[in-house]
């Protein structure tokens, strides 16, 4: 079972940026590509960003690509998502999750374990 922890979600204005931590429990944590989701109040669960076992792939959905960058450090057993330019509609809880089985997908079902979210609101 591996226990993911979410940080560094908050408030802040358009055009700001936040840098969001997860952290896992598991010591093999480079065995697992990582991904991060967003969920607004009334939507889906939706892909922001994955990264693989050893960080050299990333993937991104097209709204964030260019401002928000996934990055890990499997020494710390942590994901991050620094998050730039930041868009009222970027505002929702944002998840960490691990996949076990390395399938490089946008698919939350994929996913074995789920952090239990943070908060990022962005006003205008």
């Amino acid at each position: 079972q591996v226990r993911l922890v979410e940080s560094g979600g908050g408030l802040v204005q358009a055009g700001g940026s936040l840098r969001l931590s997860c952290a896992a429990s598991e010591r093999t944590f480079s065995n697992y590509l990582m991904g991060w989701f967003r969920q607004a109040p009334g939507k889906v669960r939706e892909f922001v960003a994955l990264i693989s076992r050893s960080g050299g792939t990333t993937n991104y959905v097209d709204s964030v690509n260019g401002r928000f960058t996934i990055s890990r450090d499997n020494d710390k057993n942590t994901v991050y998502l620094q998050m730039n330019s930041l868009k009222p509609e970027d505002t929702a809880v944002y998840y960490c999750a691990a996949d076990r089985s390395n399938t490089f997908t946008r698919n939350p079902i994929q996913y074995d374990y789920w952090g239990q979210g943070t908060q990022v609101t962005v006003s205008s």
